[in-house]
């Protein structure tokens, strides 16, 4: 059950309608929604090699079997497993086994995990489905804010994004973050033409792999177009924080830049420097202003830099929970009174939910699950009475139950049954 195409935008056009109606849908019908998700699942994966571990030599037509039998036989069958059960077909396939080992779908490249689990970087198949899955969540979240902070049509975001250097495997396929594949993908710019929000920055800048260069190319076009800019955003807020940071050490250099139409002599790549001297031109009076801004920001400590930088943002919007609640007291500092906005919820794996409501604070920010882009169990977590001293909590697990039966106020771990 995919979305409809359209043309969306974050003005409030028929087409959010369309795909805010479209999520009231499939998750009011969640049960029927997340078996029927499975079923796709399991008809696309049917004959890969790790199905046929669990299943054996069952002839089983899933196309044809009942939607809770075919539930009960899936998850009595195959087990639940960590990344560590999964890593050597994962292995097989950077090693360039091009065999149907975990997934049907052809695996072009494969996406390094965050390292917040487990603390090492995992290796993660990445195929089209995910870029797709990437688009349509960035297409719902972009109706449920615009109903809440309507933008103008064409307008600019300042996105603090960045690309890693990408390598090849031994098996020749592509390897890096799962944000370098997505940013690199057709789909994060249908992106902008479906939310009508372009970045201010092009593809060079965010590519190139140096973070101080792309930094300061993010900032100096942020500043070019700041009247333009209707909302701030990056993957993670302590990359604003950073950015902003800098900024205060760097913000006489950018006044410099845009005063004459030049891009500073510390941007040293070739490709990144033609790129943003093709967009900027010499402005002398914006940099005056920009410049008797930031003179008055340095007797408040930079207090209510962004919407004094960019007075027509209306929002800024990055992950804002978990790790990256720490970086939010300065974060604030820097927005004033501007709203902050936390983003979508997910793991290198699939996306998983989005956030229906962008009034709310970050931390009390509640995520509704995407019940088409994987098959989602929940491990009921009972915590026992804290150990005084060790300033740990042991948790007792529960049998896993599906999307359709979690209770309001319970402590779940998430298990991803995903297409690829």
């Amino acid at each position: 059950m995919e979305a409809e195409a359209s043309n969306g935008n974050g003005n409030g056009c028929s087409n959010d309608h369309d795909i805010i109606r479209w999520f009231d849908t499939i998750s009011t019908n969640v049960a029927t929604v997340q078996r029927e998700t499975l079923r796709q699942i399991l008809e696309l994966n049917r004959g890969v090699e790790y199905l046929k571990k669990w299943f054996g030599d069952k002839d089983l037509d899933i196309r044809e079997m009942d939607a809770c039998e075919m539930e009960s036989l899936y998850t009595s069958l195959v087990p639940l497993v960590s990344h560590e059960d999964l890593e050597p077909f994962i292995q097989r396939i950077a090693d360039g086994d091009t065999s149907p080992i975990l997934t049907q779908h052809p695996i072009t490249t494969l996406s390094l995990s965050s390292g917040t689990t487990e603390g090492r970087q995992k290796f993660i198949p990445f195929t089209r489905h995910n870029s797709e899955t990437t688009l349509q969540i960035y297409r719902l979240a972009a109706a449920y804010r615009s109903r809440v902070y309507p933008t103008r049509s064409n307008g600019r975001i300042l996105e603090f994004i960045y690309s890693s250097k990408r390598f090849k495997t031994r098996g020749g396929l592509m390897a890096g973050t799962a944000t370098t594949h997505i940013f690199a993908s057709e789909e994060f710019r249908i992106k902008q033409e479906k939310i009508k929000l372009f970045t201010c920055s092009p593809h060079e800048v965010i590519s190139n792999g140096d973070y101080k260069q792309t930094t300061y190319c993010h900032l100096l076009l942020g500043l070019f177009f700041r009247k333009e800019v209707e909302c701030i955003t990056s993957t993670f807020a302590y990359s604003m924080v950073q950015a902003f940071s800098s900024f205060e050490e760097q913000w006489e250099d950018l006044c410099k830049d845009i005063k004459e139409g030049n891009v500073s002599s510390k941007i040293t790549l070739p490709k990144m420097r033609k790129a943003v001297l093709d967009i900027i031109e010499p402005n002398p009076s914006l940099a005056s202003r920009i410049e008797a801004i930031c003179k008055g920001l340095q007797g408040s400590d930079w207090f209510g830099l962004v919407p004094k930088l960019w007075p027509n943002a209306k929002y800024v919007y990055s992950i804002m929970t978990g790790s990256m609640q720490h970086y939010l007291k300065k974060l604030r500092h820097y927005c004033g009174s501007l709203p902050l906005v936390s983003s979508e919820y997910g793991s290198t794996e699939s996306w998983i939910g989005v956030n229906l409501d962008p009034s709310l604070e970050p931390e009390k920010v509640t995520f509704a699950v995407m019940p088409t882009f994987s098959y989602f169990e929940f491990i009921p977590l009972y915590r026992q009475d804290q150990y005084s001293g060790s300033g740990s909590v042991d948790f007792i697990e529960d049998d896993p139950v599906p999307l359709s039966q979690v209770k309001v106020g319970q402590e779940y771990e998430i298990v991803l049954t995903t297409f690829t």
